[in-house]
């Protein structure tokens, strides 16, 4: 009877270590593609807007379409940072040049998502202005779901698939109408 039980075990871990953790470490490599495209089409993302010194809804559209696209859904959180050429002054020689003179302040992705509805549908930066772009998944990947199951490691707010990118705007962009 232990002979017969003992052998019972060593079938359920063979398939285990034979069907499990293949497929583990598959659903490992799809987040880590879908990570590093991420990270890629984020950062083009920015670079373009810095480089343009605008954001069009158009831009915004094509980039949400892209990211979309690896199968999972983003949170995309944006701010930009603007800097306030009207700081007020505190002294004679006050210089927007000067450093720990200049004041940003900042608008969020609910600001810039209204301007981008807007009939302009441009929202235009300056040079100077600070963007930064965050894109988190908000779903549940194959990954996560087989880790919950087997290690339940995974909370509510852990992301698998998260980027990041930010700079400083190199151009002014113009609204062309």
């Amino acid at each position: 009877m232990s002979d017969t039980f003992i052998t019972v075990i060593a079938i359920m871990l063979t398939a285990v270590l034979m069907l499990v953790l293949p497929v583990m470490t598959m659903a490992d490599r799809v987040d880590t593609v879908s990570k590093t495209d991420i990270e890629t089409k984020t950062s083009d993302f920015v670079n373009e807007i810095r480089t343009t010194g605008k954001l069009t809804s158009e831009k915004y559209s094509k980039f949400i379409e892209e990211i979309t696209s690896t199968g999972n859904t983003y949170d995309v959180e944006m701010e930009f940072k603007i800097l306030d050429e009207n700081p007020g002054k505190k002294s004679t020689q006050t210089a927007k040049d000067k450093i720990g003179e200049n004041v940003y302040y900042s608008v969020f992705t609910s600001q810039i998502s209204e301007a981008l509805n807007s009939d302009s549908a441009v929202y235009n930066l300056k040079e100077g202005d600070i963007i930064t772009v965050t894109v988190k998944n908000t779903n549940l990947t194959l990954s996560q779901s087989l880790k919950n199951f087997f290690y339940t490691i995974s909370g509510n707010d852990t992301y698998t698939i998260v980027a990041s990118s930010g700079g400083l705007v190199l151009t002014t962009g113009n609204q062309v109408k």
